[in-house]
């Protein structure tokens, strides 16, 4: 049956909602499966190329992948039916899980089956770091400044410094190899220079919460917050209980519990957050004002990213930024490497344990970067043949 391109849009990202777990590095491994290899929608330059765009915007990045995706898709309206469909799973999920911690002031007892999950997705997303890496190091140079941006990033500097530096400097050294001159480095760094200021986000300050303060409070994070979840983490922190007294430190480690433990991109936290302090009404305003600046943020920079390509200072540019955005991904794989294969013993059978490694987890993401790599099974399958392998563990063993 042929579906219309928001029909597909639609199905693909309602699935990818669903099944999306691991963060923002397994969101986007599994889009690149879906979009460039079972659907052939973008090609893998095109897909680098949004990935190295999206990573100098504020806001979450999978969301803002998906945001892209449909937009080259179907438009405007695709734009809006790709990133409504990535999130409302999950904001429905963690509505729902919201309401009962409220309701019973406790969490569900769903560990055993991240248990398995999380390795299963740590192959999915080194399945798309190969595939991705394959089509990003174009030569020895870009190779250099992956490297270099790798260890930069490993080392403490902030992630988008390092990207726009690794790309500013590609573009430098790229075109510096066939025209050495210094009038036209001085002209290529001109053209390259991208501003990266960012507006401090305004304190607030009030002794109840209204909902247009809160959702004012999650539209500033949407609009200024650039890094991973943990600098989301982080923000929260120093501002909803340390500044502003709205969560106390206990609701905070929950909320931040239930994005992690429901699929899709953790912005979701801020849905948990909103319900907590008020209600639906709150969780409602948290989600659309965390949600909202990347709808506008993408609808402004996508017409402009296939013009990078017209200029060869640019291009080398964009070459550059998007082999240093796979060498961030590469990064997190190897920290999410150590924290799912190394042995926790809240909540991991002892019995797995061997040498301070977890093995029967390493076995499953083994068996799962197998099955991506070899026969290509869809993520969806591997997330629930994790799931499935994560409750046969923590029941036997």
């Amino acid at each position: 049956m042929n579906l219309s391109p928001l029909s597909e849009l639609a199905q693909v990202f309602l699935k990818l909602g669903i099944i999306g777990f691991g963060g923002p590095a397994a969101h986007i491994a599994m889009m690149e499966d879906e979009v460039v290899h079972r659907r052939q929608w973008l090609t893998q330059e095109q897909f680098l190329d949004l990935v190295g765009a999206t990573n100098l915007i504020p806001g979450p990045n999978s969301t803002e992948m998906a945001i892209h995706i449909g937009y080259i898709y179907a438009g405007g309206l695709g734009l809006i039916v790709a990133g409504t469909c990535f999130v409302v799973p999950a904001v429905l999920m963690t509505a729902a899980l919201a309401w009962g911690y409220v309701q019973f002031g406790e969490l569900p007892q769903v560990y055993p089956l991240l248990y398995g999950i999380k390795p299963a997705v740590l192959a999915v997303i080194f399945t798309a770091l190969w595939r991705l890496g394959k089509k990003a190091v174009k030569s020895r140079e870009l190779l250099i400044i992956a490297i270099a941006t790798g260890i930069a990033v490993w080392f403490g500097v902030n992630e988008v410094f390092a990207l726009l530096l690794g790309g500013l400097f590609g573009a430098v050294w790229l075109n510096l190899r066939n025209q050495p001159t210094l009038s036209a480095w001085l002209f290529g760094l001109f053209l390259s220079q991208t501003p990266s200021n960012i507006s401090p986000v305004i304190p607030l300050t009030a002794e109840s919460v209204p909902l247009w303060k809160l959702g004012l409070f999650f539209l500033k994070v949407g609009s200024v917050l650039y890094g991973s979840g943990y600098v989301l983490i982080a923000f929260l922190q120093g501002q909803l209980v340390d500044e502003f007294g709205w969560l106390t430190q206990q609701q905070l480690l929950d909320a931040v519990a239930m994005g992690q433990v429901t699929p899709g991109p953790l912005l979701t936290t801020a849905t948990f957050i909103g319900y907590v302090i008020g209600g639906f009404p709150g969780a409602i305003v948290s989600t659309l004002g965390i949600t909202l600046p990347s709808f506008l943020f993408v609808l402004i920079l996508n017409p402009w990213i296939p013009r990078l390509r017209s200029s060869k200072w640019t291009s080398a540019f964009l070459d550059a930024i998007n082999v240093s955005a796979v060498a961030l991904m590469a990064v997190v794989t190897i920290q999410l490497a150590v924290s799912t294969l190394r042995i926790n013993f809240i909540g991991i059978p002892l019995g797995t344990a061997l040498l301070g490694i977890d093995w029967i987890a390493a076995l499953i993401a083994v068996i799962s970067a197998i099955f991506a790599l070899v026969w290509r099974i869809n993520a969806a399958w591997l997330v629930f043949g994790g799931a499935i392998a994560g409750w046969l563990v923590n029941s036997l063993l």
